[in-house]
């Protein structure tokens, strides 16, 4: 009885450092990124005096002499200056107007011995919209980064309405993702499908050197990568030299800073996922059913409609997946290689994660390209498993 809890023990332990390390490099950081988009306590951490007070508030009436004075001992007691900073970002958002006023409110409060009247700081704080306001952000979990990060948001009366045109632009910047994406699977499945069947053809030096060539890439940094495609595409760049030395074009054509470049970068990085995935159905394929196909008066179109492509569709599948699943979350590449209108959704995380430090739409925009990553991947795991169980 004792050996199997010891063996029990040694394997566990030796899980241990993995298990240790999924968690704190991918559960963790998922964990956090999920719950900053939801959580809310900007202005619960600085107010919470003004919470207890407001929590008997009708939303209708005036603010009651509780409320003005929880605020006004509240705003004294503050003496984190980021803190401060993130609630007025915070209720600046949901109401024009609160920075100047905050701003106002905090000097007359701090600089003075006694209590001041907010009525005499700034007539505003006698308004219900910026009190309404308040209490709307003392929640400490909100759906608010979600749905701003679909271009939606709650009106007065708390139901879900589309966001003025020019408010947001997550939605368009989504569909743009969602559409280069796109564009790259199609490119590399356009390339990919033709060499994968190059490749299962050939046997021996030439199949091992054309396997090399697809595989070599992955062995080069992306950087690196995106950085020589910076140097080809430009317009004394290699392939523009070329154009014009073979006399197939008068000038230089614009290969870079726009969609084209990217859609060309991407495809070259993302290649070897659909090569791969095809190549290892095409060679399970039995090499005599085109002969068969042809032999019973198929020519080579409809024998490679009728009998390859069905047979091959789910490599084809699984690899269209892989490329499109990388493809939506690239950053490097459209940042160095297109211009503004081929930014993708990942520059938008990264502008609100440094640039704005807004990590709540960051979180949202992040979990919902985890969302439609997730539901992508058991797309392909279900593939995998049913060619495992035909294998």
């Amino acid at each position: 009885m004792k050996r199997p809890s010891r063996r029990n023990a040694g394997a566990l332990a030796l899980i241990l450092p993995l298990f240790l390390f999924i968690a704190l490099f991918f559960v963790w950081p998922l964990v956090t990124m999920m719950s900053q988009a939801v959580s809310d306590t900007a202005v619960l951490r600085i107010l919470p005096q003004t919470a207890g007070a407001m929590a008997g508030w009708d939303r209708k009436s005036p603010p009651t002499p509780e409320m003005k004075e929880a605020i006004v001992a509240d705003l004294k007691a503050a003496t984190d200056t980021q803190a401060v900073g993130d609630m007025v970002r915070r209720l600046n958002s949901a109401q024009s107007g609160f920075r100047t006023l905050m701003a106002k409110t905090i000097s007359a409060v701090q600089g003075s011995e006694t209590p001041p009247d907010l009525a005499v700081v700034d007539p505003r704080w006698e308004k219900p919209e910026f009190w309404l306001a308040i209490s709307d952000a003392l929640s400490p979990t909100t759906d608010r980064n979600l749905l701003a990060a679909l271009d939606l948001s709650r009106d007065a009366s708390g139901n879900i309405v589309a966001l003025p045109a020019d408010a947001s632009a997550n939605r368009v910047i989504m569909l743009r993702t969602f559409l280069i994406a796109g564009l790259v699977t199609l490119a590399c499945a356009a390339i990919g499908f033709p060499y994968a069947m190059l490749v299962a053809t050939t046997d021996g030096w030439k199949r091992n050197l054309l396997l090399a060539a697809v595989l070599l890439p992955l062995w080069t940094s992306l950087l690196v990568r995106t950085a020589a495609w910076f140097i080809l595409l430009q317009e004394k760049g290699l392939i523009n030299d070329a154009l014009q030395a073979l006399h197939l074009t008068s000038g230089p054509i614009p290969l870079i800073f726009n969609r084209v470049g990217v859609v060309i970068a991407m495809t070259h990085v993302l290649l070897p996922f659909m090569v791969l995935p095809v190549y290892s159905v095409l060679v399970s394929i039995p090499k005599n059913l085109m002969p068969a196909a042809a032999s019973l008066g198929a020519n080579p179109v409809r024998a490679f409609l009728r009998v390859l492509l069905p047979l091959s569709f789910r490599g084809l599948a699984s690899g269209a997946l892989l490329v499109f699943m990388s493809a939506i979350g690239y950053y490097i590449t459209p940042a160095l290689i297109g211009g503004p209108s081929d930014q993708m959704i990942s520059s938008v995380i990264a502008f609100y994660a440094t640039g704005s430090a807004n990590w709540g739409m960051a979180g949202a925009l992040g979990l919902i390209l985890l969302v439609v990553t997730i539901a992508l991947y058991a797309v392909y795991g279900r593939l995998s498993a049913e060619d495992a169980r035909r294998g």
